[in-house]
């Protein structure tokens, strides 16, 4: 009785006063039958009170927050296949030998890419670089400014699990190096570029040329685990130099395929396989059959950090090696550094 009185005072009170009037008013009801008669009262009270109390007892709101997707390893050098808001450095540090001489030389390619996502599907983009070659012979080196890039990513989300990324770029001609009057050390950092970058980035070294490239990509992104791959086509027409670029137009194909997995939440690992050629035959595959293809493989970690809501840091160190020749020919080693900021 006390534990009730102390949960409902009020209603307890109220059967007390009761109790007194009919003691005070009704001379032969006995003490066992007051009692009774409170106890009854307070329940018949406690109850009446109870449904109010259920009724302003907040109940907790259900969350319609939706799941957060999948964890997504950012490819090293195949596009995203996402729609974002991104700040991207990512450069490319590749050191060689002369295979006649064994003298080393060394190459420093770096991209600045940004992007706006728009919408979830399209996000249009611009990308610029330079290249600096310090070559393995006595010849001068030189630091040259890229052909810009213009294009847009449009991602497509096919399942929960399967994602399409279609793109489109131009590279407009206006690089260090280009037309005919360029200085020889000029041109070499360009095709020194091109070998640093493992032939994935070639419209950005191609200064005398402009160069439309789609291409398409597809990504499986599901229990941490992401399998991507995707197809490039570039074709390239000749606007200047003619006298040092004998080739009028170029066409030339890329692909590559990036497994990457998350340990953590915080720490991926990944592997990559890249593979460009040429599907036209420029001067440059007539003078070496070996420059045709080039095939390299890279694996490296990415970190993750939360910078904000919606921002991360996500950066990578990875190491690339050639599969076969012209660049096993000259051990080439490059190690790339990878700095996006996703907002």
């Amino acid at each position: 009785m006390r534990a009730v009185a102390e949960r409902w005072p009020i209603a307890c009170d109220i059967s007390r006063q009761v109790m007194k009037y009919l003691v005070s008013t009704v001379k032969n009801v006995s003490a066992a039958t007051c009692f009774a008669t409170s106890v009854a009262l307070c329940a018949a009270s406690v109850s009446a009170a109870e449904p109010e109390m259920v009724a302003t007892t907040p109940v907790a709101a259900t969350s319609d927050t939706k799941p957060k997707p999948p964890p997504y390893s950012l490819p090293f050098q195949l596009r995203p296949v996402v729609s974002a808001t991104v700040l991207r450095s990512d450069t490319a540090f590749s050191f060689y030998e002369n295979p006649t001489t064994t003298r080393g030389g060394s190459i420093v390619a770096s991209t600045l890419l940004g992007s706006y996502k728009l919408s979830d599907q399209l996000a249009p983009l611009v990308r610029v670089g330079f290249v600096e070659n310090s070559p393995a012979s006595s010849a001068k080196g030189a630091t040259n400014f890229l052909n810009p890039v213009l294009g847009g990513t449009f991602a497509l989300k096919l399942t929960p699990e399967l994602k399409l990324g279609l793109f489109l770029g131009v590279a407009v001609p206006v690089g260090s190096g280009g037309g005919n009057s360029a200085k020889a050390e000029s041109r070499a950092a360009n095709a020194a570029g091109i070998a640093a970058r493992s032939g994935m980035d070639n419209a950005m070294f191609a200064v005398n040329y402009f160069t439309v490239f789609p291409g398409v990509g597809m990504a499986y992104v599901a229990h941490g685990l992401t399998v991507q791959g995707e197809v490039t086509a570039l074709q390239l027409t000749r606007v200047k130099g003619e006298k040092l670029d004998t080739d009028s137009s170029r066409t030339n194909f890329t692909t590559g395929l990036h497994v990457g997995y998350f340990l953590i939440p915080q720490f991926s690992i990944a592997g990559e396989l890249r593979h460009q050629r040429w599907l036209s035959t420029p001067a440059s595959v007539k003078k070496d059959s070996t420059a045709r293809d080039i095939s390299t493989i890279a694996i490296g970690p990415r970190f993750h950090f939360k910078l904000g809501e919606q921002s991360w840091l996500r950066p990578a160190l990875a190491l690339a090696l050639p599969l076969d020749e012209p660049l096993s020919k000259s051990n080439y080693k490059t190690i790339q550094l990878d700095i996006p900021v996703s907002f």
